[in-house]
């Protein structure tokens, strides 16, 4: 198995319930396609074939997400969401390795993702929303932010993708500690200019 040490140290560094999950779509990924290739792209682990996108995963506070590149060409791949919960990908909110689906649809979905790649199929474009994409932003966030010029300097000059990180992250802490643990190290780090997945590059 080619491994990406990136990816290596994404997995350790994701939440203990995570590993097992992207232990296991990891190593199926490569069963089935011994030609993969491994990369980090936009901050998550995304697997290549023959120079194509294949598919993508990724770990976060509470589920992990996969999804395949041309997944929207993939018909009735929406029956492997064990959950039926929607989220990032095709296979719903992963929060055990009893959500993810089983070896022999997971085969059949990687061989047809190869096949597609091989033909030169391509993504459905994505229409573009004219609505501008708005962040809830709690209050309580705010006001730690404005405490620390340098940090709130940093996290207002972000993209909208690098304050949702972090928004997310301190909102879906489960108790109010864990929340003013992970507050206090999102400021240190903004106030570092990093966003919150620099440890993963």
């Amino acid at each position: 198995m080619k491994r990406d040490k990136s990816i290596d140290a994404y997995i350790a560094k994701s939440e203990i319930f995570a590993k097992p999950i992207l232990a296991s779509i990891r190593a199926t990924i490569h069963k089935n396609c011994p030609e993969v290739e491994e990369t980090m792209k936009w901050n998550h682990p995304h697997f290549l074939y023959n120079g194509s996108i294949l598919g993508g995963v990724a770990s976060f506070k509470n589920h992990c997400a996969f999804g395949f590149w041309l997944g929207a060409l993939m018909p009735d791949l929406k029956k492997i969401n064990k959950a039926g919960i929607s989220a990032m990908g095709q296979f719903g909110r992963i929060e055990s390795l009893n959500d993810l689906p089983s070896d022999k649809h997971f085969a059949c979905y990687i061989k047809l993702a190869m096949k597609l790649t091989d033909a030169g199929a391509k993504a459905p474009s994505r229409i573009r929303s004219e609505k501008p994409k708005e962040l809830i932003i709690p209050d309580y966030f705010l006001n730690e932010i404005r405490k620390n010029k340098k940090a709130q300097k940093t996290f207002e000059a972000f993209p909208y993708s690098h304050k949702k990180d972090y928004v997310e992250w301190i909102t879906e802490a489960m108790t109010d500690e864990t929340r003013k643990r992970g507050m206090a190290t999102a400021l240190e780090w903004m106030e570092e200019g990093k966003d919150r997945n620099w440890k993963y590059r």
